[in-house]
Order: C-alpha cells, then sequence, then structure tokens
C-alpha cells in the first residue's frame, strides 16, 4: 500500500526491504543555510532575524558526524563500493576537514543515505537525485562510486527560474539532477516534449498535403558491409564513411501502411517504398536524399538533457502550496513516465509538499514518501484527502506519528532526534535543527507583545529520569536569552516535586496584566491525552497559509 512516512529517512530505509523500490527521485537540503524546516521562516508573517540561526542547517563537523566519518568506509565497503572510492573517501575527509568542515559534513549526511538508498533499489530500478550546482560535482563523485561510473546515465539540467541580476557572474538559474541506474538493464520509457511555436516555425518550414514536415537525415555515422551500406538511386554512403540508417516504424506517420514483409527488406527495397509513398525529400540541390519527418508523428521532440519547457511555479499557481523548494508536478510527472511503470514503486526520501507523490499517484504509480518534518505530512495528508479524494488507511497509510504515550515512547527508543522534532512541533513550536554550544535549546515558540516578538524557549527529555538539575539548567539559559521571557519542558515522565520547586523559583513574566510561570511543563500525556498547551501571550500560529487554504499544525 501507498505509505506516508514521519521520521528520519535514514532511519526508515533501514527498515525497507532490500530492492523494494523501482524509482528514487530525492531533493534534498542542499549545501547551503536552508534546511528541511526552511518554511518556518515564512510561517511567521513575521521578521525574526535574531532567531534566524533555529531553523537552519549549518552542516557542522559536530561528534556524531566525526563518528559516522570514521566509520564511513567500513559502511561503504558492506554496501559493495570499490575500494578506490573508499580510499578517495579518506583523502576527500582528511582535506576537507580543515578546509570545508560544512562540505564534509554536507557529505556524511548524503553519501550515508545514498548507500541506503543503493541497498532499496531494484536492480532495474534508476535514481534522480535532484541538486544545485554548488554541491553537484561532489555529489556525483560519490554516486560514481556507490552506482558505478558505469550506471551514470545523464546530468539533466532545469532552468529554474528566469533571468538574474548577478554582478560578476553569470546568471544561476538552473538546477541539476543526477541520473543513475541500478545496472545496464533499467527500465526506460520514451517520453516526449511538446513542440513550441518557435520549434515549429524553425524547423519545421516545409509543408505539403500532408502537413508539416523536417528533412532529417537518412544515414548514420560508419560504414557497414549489408545492404545499409551498398549505393541506392546513385547514391553511396560509404564515399562518406556513412551508412544508411532508416526511421524506426514509430517515426512513420498513420496515413502509411507498412506493408508485408517490409521489415525483412534490405535497405534499398524499404527506401523504394518510403519513396513511392512521398516520404523521401529530394534537396534540389545536391543528391543526397533525406527523410521526410511529419510534426504530427510523435507529437513532440524524445525529452533531452536540457528542460526549458516546464518553468518554476509562479506565485499564483495553482499547485503553490508556500512550499520554498517546492517543484512543479510536471517535472516530476516527465521523470516518473520516463523511468518507470504502471504499478511500479516510487520513493521520496525528502518528499515536501509532496510533489512526487502526487505525479505518481497521477500515473498510477505506487509510492512511499517520507519527511523529518511533521508539517511536511500534514500538508500530504490534507491534499491527498482534499483533491485526490483518497481515504487514509484504504488508499493510504501514515507511519512513524505517535497518536499515544506508548507509541511517543517507541519513537523516541527508535530514533531520539525524530522524537524530538515531533514533541516540539506538537506543542506549536519551532524545531531547531541546530544547536550553540550548551545552550540546551531543542526548540521556540513564538508570541506576540507590544515589544515585538519574544519566546518561549523549549527543551525536551525523552529518558524515563528528569531531574531538577535539568530544570536548573533551563533556568540558566533562559537567564541568558535576551528575547526569551518563558521556557517549556516537555518530557514523556512527569516532572518531580523538587523540578516544579524549581521551575517557581523562576518567578513570573507578566503581560497585559496576566501572570505566565516563566517556566512550565507539558508531558506526552498531557499532549496527547489532556489535550493541554502551554499558558501564554498570543503566539504566532504555526500554520502555512498556500493560495487556497491554510493548514495547522
Amino acid at each position: 500500500m501507498n505509505k506516508l512516512w514521519y521520521g528520519d529517512n535514514l532511519t526508515i530505509m533501514q527498515s525497507m526491504g532490500k530492492y523494494s523500490v523501482d524509482l528514487i527521485y530525492l531533493d534534498p537540503p542542499f549545501n547551503s543555510k536552508q534546511n528541511y524546516n526552511l518554511l518556518y521562516k515564512t510561517m511567521t508573517g513575521k521578521p525574526v532575524p535574531e532567531q534566524v540561526e533555529a531553523f537552519c542547517d549549518t552542516w557542522e563537523m559536530d561528534a556524531q558526524k566525526e563518528a559516522i566519518a570514521k566509520s564511513m568506509p567500513v559502511l561503504m565497503r558492506d554496501h559493495g563500493v570499490n575500494d578506490y572510492y573508499v580510499d578517495f573517501w579518506r583523502l576527500w575527509m582528511q582535506a576537507l576537514r580543515e578546509s570545508q568542515p560544512h562540505l564534509l559534513a554536507y557529505l556524511i549526511f548524503m553519501v550515508q543515505r545514498l548507500l541506503y538508498m543503493k541497498s532499496i533499489l531494484r536492480p532495474t530500478g534508476s535514481i534522480y537525485l535532484h541538486c544545485d550546482p554548488t554541491a553537484s560535482h561532489y555529489i556525483k563523485v560519490m554516486m560514481d562510486g556507490i552506482f558505478g561510473h558505469e550506471n551514470f546515465r545523464n546530468e539533466i539540467i532545469w532552468k529554474r527560474t528566469g533571468a538574474h541580476g548577478r554582478a560578476k557572474k553569470w546568471g544561476p538559474v538552473h538546477d541539476t539532477i543526477l541520473f543513475y541506474t541500478a545496472s545496464d538493464k533499467y527500465t526506460w520509457n520514451r517520453v516526449f516534449e511538446e513542440y513550441d511555436k518557435e520549434y515549429l516555425e524553425k524547423f519545421y518550414r516545409t509543408k505539403d498535403d500532408k502537413g508539416l514536415h523536417q528533412p532529417i537525415s537518412l544515414t548514420g555515422p560508419g560504414t557497414r558491409t549489408g545492404s545499409s551500406g551498398k549505393p541506392w538511386r546513385n547514391v553511396d554512403p560509404t564515399l562518406t564513411g556513412r551508412h544508411w540508417e532508416l526511421p524506426p516504424d514509430r517515426a512513420l506517420p498513420e496515413w502509411f501502411k507498412i506493408p508485408e514483409g517490409y521489415a525483412q527488406s534490405d535497405c534499398q527495397t524499404r527506401l523504394d517504398i518510403l519513396d513511392e509513398a512521398g516520404l523521401i525529400y529530394w534537396p534540389k540541390r545536391g543528391i543526397v536524399p533525406r527523410f521526410k519527418r511529419y510534426s504530427s508523428i510523435a507529437g513532440g521532440n524524445p525529452v533531452q538533457d536540457i528542460i526549458t519547457d516546464i518553468g518554476p511555479l509562479s506565485a499564483h499557481s495553482a499547485e503553490r502550496m508556500g512550499y520554498p523548494t517546492q517543484k512543479p508536478v510536471a517535472l516530476l510527472d516527465r521523470i516518473i513516465r520516463a523511468s518507470s511503470n504502471r504499478g511500479d514503486i516510487v520513493f521520496d526520501p525528502f518528499c515536501g509538499c509532496g510533489t512526487t507523490i502526487y505525479a505518481a499517484h497521477e500515473s498510477e504509480r505506487q509510492w512511499i514518501g517520507c519527511d523529518i518534518a511533521i508539517l511536511s505530512i500534514k500538508l500530504v495528508r490534507e491534499k491527498l484527502i482534499e483533491k485526490y479524494r483518497l481515504v487514509e488507511g484504504k488508499n493510504y497509510t501514515v507511519d512513524g506519528i505517535p497518536t499515544s504515550v506508548d507509541g511517543a515512547m517507541e519513537l523516541f527508543t527508535k530514533d531520539p532526534s525524530t522524537f524530538q522534532n515531533w514533541f516540539v512541533e506538537r506543542v506549536g513550536g519551532f524545531p531547531m535543527q541546530r544547536k550553540s554550544a550548551d545552550r540546551g535549546i531543542d526548540g521556540r515558540i513564538y508570541f506576540e507583545t507590544r515589544d515585538g516578538l519574544r519566546e518561549m524557549m523549549i527543551q525536551v527529555k525523552g529518558g524515563k529520569h528528569v531531574r531538577p538539575t535539568d530544570v536548573r539548567d533551563l533556568r540558566g539559559v533562559l537567564e541568558r536569552e535576551p528575547t526569551a521571557e518563558l521556557a517549556g519542558f516537555l518530557s514523556i515522565t512527569p516532572p518531580t516535586k523538587a523540578m516544579k520547586d524549581e521551575a517557581a523559583e523562576a518567578g513570573t513574566y507578566e503581560y497585559a496584566g496576566v501572570q505566565y510561570p516563566r517556566i512550565q511543563f507539558l508531558t506526552t500525556e498531557d499532549v496527547l491525552v489532556g489535550k493541554r498547551e502551554f499558558h501564554m501571550p498570543t503566539r504566532v500560529n504555526t500554520k502555512l497559509t498556500t493560495g487556497q487554504q491554510s493548514f495547522a499544525l
């Protein structure tokens, strides 16, 4: 069944079966100050420059990434990566650790996940990685090692925007999509892009009673010894180092009835048949004939590795959901139709607002999507229900979102980082993707005052043991934060009396005649069963407004 996962795709892929998907498309966070939850910066509708770091992944080399980096050679070998690339990775780590640590952290994040993508991709499958030119060359080298250089098929260029005015620089208007396959036996379907008016005017300038056509070559490079290398009508292709290369049946117009035995005939006989049907163009100057390709045959050109006919989503597009890195469904539709068949499974490990899922559904593919931001899951659920009329539990399932205290404990045990993000988002906060040293902040909730935005800092404790010292540490952080008036303590287990006493020492915050405890507690049971929330002045709602509707947590 189609599935929507909430959580870290690394954990999710480790639970997926080997060779379980036919096509992977991923549009991961680029190597920049963007992150999974970039949309949160616009959701407030208020400037929050002091808190920008709360939303940014700056790809720092912390202790966790250092440990992964050291174990990466073993992981790479376990996934069948050639020793040459394993040694290359070691050299890269040494070079980048000092010169570009942010890039190294990003590559560790990506390579670890690409290794598991190789495991779940079927031998006939394909993977498309969407990235920008700032990191594509680094990623390509690692994909060569993971999927095999011989399985690299294309570097696809998508013109994602119009002109950019840049000083001392060519305008950056494109994204890169790297296309690899699992083997040389992969799914490929011919997909066509529609002819545009300018193309027709430029190339289909000849017209007869059968329609517009353009003369194209009847020969191919290289000489042959069979009938394709012999002369026809006093034209010998061998003299110019070429041979006859007749059009495939799919290039023949519908009104041309292929005679019996045509496919078994030699080149000269088939050329005679095509000439009799009026499909051979004889130039007024020169003697080399050409084939008349009519504009109505394929309905367009076979897709090329530069995509200019699919533009970005405009500000007023009906598709737009307010997601900052949203791609048009038409782009994903083209990829899915080219590299999968009906009924195949399409997997998007960074599904965001769900473009891949919608394109897969519309082209009758099965799908699996996952994202680490619960708002993304919310967006996709809403659209599947409202636009596509799909029924959760019947047409698709959602997994990974706790609906009970036991479910919250299970998520914490399986993936503490995802649990932390879920808990912060569940109470209406913005998760921190980055923590400065010893600041102890896991998230923030913003509220409005006459003096501008103020915040409640959030700290999450998922274990069974919480202590008064945890609250004391939170008090210290609260005192150091200039825009923080309140602090929230989230935990699975209830706070002890000593913890409550410690919180009471922090006093209260008064606004508009109302007193609010400066440190407040909520447990998973409070949130999931009691439907309780923190007490504070009017908060900035965690909702994303699209062109048509609003999605609230």
